[in-house]
């Protein structure tokens, strides 16, 4: 046993110095199988392709930094998949990918991505962290209401609803909190007090957290919903959203950007403040989603925290910021326009690695997306990669909610409408708790429990055996051994591995032909194990 951790440590580490190799811009030659000479970078310098990356290389040259080349195809496939639909590709579909010699296969691979229905389970999954879609403590939908409010969410996002009215739908709703999905939105909050609610739509749609404001200015947007009110049924658990069809104590209101307006005696507040919050003119609102798309897709905010909006964090690049809003105003607030404006620049399709021209290689180079942000999959992401790639259906059975919940393992986990359904796997690696609402809730930080897991545990070992047994008949003739690496490097990385890669295990295979099952089990390990694979890159 001890044995078979040592070879593995040292597998993982040689591994990991490839790659470390790789990452500080020394690059391996490649195989005649990859198109491209670096696994990493397609050797194309940055030019700009649309007015995002006309503005972003403006920006960059007034701060003196070169952008990274543009990533392989091989690293694209990966990352737009991993972006748009939270799915790794399939052997197949790299394949293809990669002998496509047309100049526009990446662009015609976006329009494909964007289509389908995993692009919908993964977005309704990024819409529900903040819009708090919980079952249970402190939020309290139960599950009957969890599950509607997720279904209304899912249907506005598969039948492209525009954004304006995605928040009029959310901010206007009454009704049943189990019938009609949106008024889960005045539930979806630890109290049902007026302040509350208004804490929580300047989180979701102005990305203001009100924390430093003053009690004034919070008691003004308060006033919009101090007339929302709730009403118990004789279903369990049920509840009624409704308005209180009551005069304001004054009709004359103050906005959040200082401006005035009134509220007649039969007009419902909420109305009021929606028709001032989606006007094309208000800024906050068009800045706040369009900020959320660009941090969703990079991992990082033009303004950072992505909802933190305030007068001292300004946005890096306020220029392509101002530009997204525009396109969002003429689009009638099509967010899949925004998505392909983004994916289809050279600024979303940068290598990782940064250009070796910039003389300071500071957290400034990320920060102001010169290259693409490196960082770890979700957990959701990373449980349905792993089931993929080894075979093993995960379902989720949990005492939280009550009652009793069954997810049948032919749900992927991005699919999952509700946080309070325990797993130990989710939860470890950063799951958000969804009860604040705020990005920061999801933790992608890299823990010593992951690391434990993902190096020594049963399930895993468990995982990697199944996984073998689709090379249990392998020999050892090169022509084998060269398909057999090919399919494993194609399954794990998307891409073929680099001559250095490939001689290390053939060599390995071949000098100990006995314990060659061994060795196949230690680079899937190793494999699993390397930042390339866990992280976006």
């Amino acid at each position: 046993m001890f044995r078979v951790i040592f070879i593995l440590i040292g597998v993982v580490f040689f591994f990991l110095l490839i790659l470390s190799n790789t990452e500080a811009q020394q690059p391996p030659q490649v195989l005649s199988q990859n198109p491209s000479q670096n696994p990493f970078d397609s050797g194309l310098e940055f030019k700009p392709k649309n007015e995002i990356d006309v503005l972003i290389a403006a920006s960059l040259k007034r701060h003196k930094i070169k952008p990274a080349p543009l990533c392989s195809d091989e690293v694209f496939i990966r990352r737009v998949y991993l972006d748009v639909i939270g799915t790794l590709p399939d052997i197949q579909a790299v394949k293809n990918f990669l002998a496509d010699k047309k100049t526009d296969k990446r662009s015609r691979l976006i329009d494909h991505l964007l289509a389908r229905n995993e692009f919908v389970d993964y977005w309704t999954l990024k819409w529900c962290d903040i819009l708090r879609v919980k079952a249970e403590f402190p939020i309290n939908l139960w599950p009957n209401g969890a599950m509607t409010y997720y279904r209304w969410i899912h249907g506005a996002v598969r039948t492209e609803m525009p954004y304006h009215q995605f928040a009029r739908a959310l901010l206007t709703s009454d009704g049943s909190n189990f019938r009609d999905g949106a008024s889960n939105f005045y539930r979806a909050v630890p109290q049902k007090d007026a302040e509350t609610l208004a804490e929580n739509v300047a989180l979701t749609f102005l990305g203001i957290r009100t924390g430093a404001w003053t009690p004034e200015k919070l008691q003004q947007l308060s006033v919009f919903f101090s007339r929302v009110g709730y009403k118990e049924t004789a279903e369990w658990k049920e509840e009624i959203v409704f308005w209180i069809r009551k005069p304001l104590d004054k009709p004359e209101v103050v906005f959040p950007d200082g401006t005035k307006g009134t509220v007649r005696s039969d007009q419902d507040p909420r109305e009021v403040f929606v028709d001032w919050l989606v006007s094309p003119s208000n800024e906050g609102f068009n800045r706040n989603i369009a900020n959320r798309i660009w941090f969703w897709l990079f991992g990082y905010g033009l303004v950072h925290e992505s909802d933190d909006f305030r007068p001292d964090n300004p946005p890096v690049h306020p220029e392509v910021l101002d530009y997204l809003c525009r396109e969002l105003i003429d689009s009638d607030y099509c967010l899949k326009h925004l998505y392909r404006l983004i994916l289809n620049s050279n600024t979303y399709q940068q290598s990782s690695i940064p250009n070796s021209k910039n003389k300071n290689n500071d957290s400034s180079i990320t920060e102001l997306f010169a290259v693409y942000p490196i960082r770890r999959m979700e957990a959701e992401v990373l449980q349905d990669a792993l089931s993929r790639l080894f075979g093993v259906s995960v379902g989720y059975s949990s005492e939280v909610p009550e009652p009793f919940t069954n997810i049948p393992p032919r749900y992927r986990t991005i699919m999952l409408p509700d946080a309070s359904i325990t797993s130990s796997f989710l939860e470890m690696f950063g799951r958000p708790t969804r009860d604040t609402g705020m990005e920061s809730d999801r933790n992608n930080g890299v823990t010593e429990s992951q690391q434990l897991f993902l190096l020594n545990s049963t399930e895993v070992n468990n995982w990697v055996m199944k996984f073998l047994s689709n090379y249990r008949n392998t020999n050892r003739r090169p022509e084998e051994i060269r398909k057999m690496v090919d399919d494993i490097w194609l399954r794990f990385l998307s891409r073929y591995p680099t001559a250095l890669e490939f001689r290390f295990v053939a060599e390995e295979l071949r000098r100990q032909e006995k314990s060659g099952g061994q060795k196949v089990q230690d680079i899937v390990w190793a494999l699993l194990n390397t930042k390339e694979f866990l992280c976006r890159h």
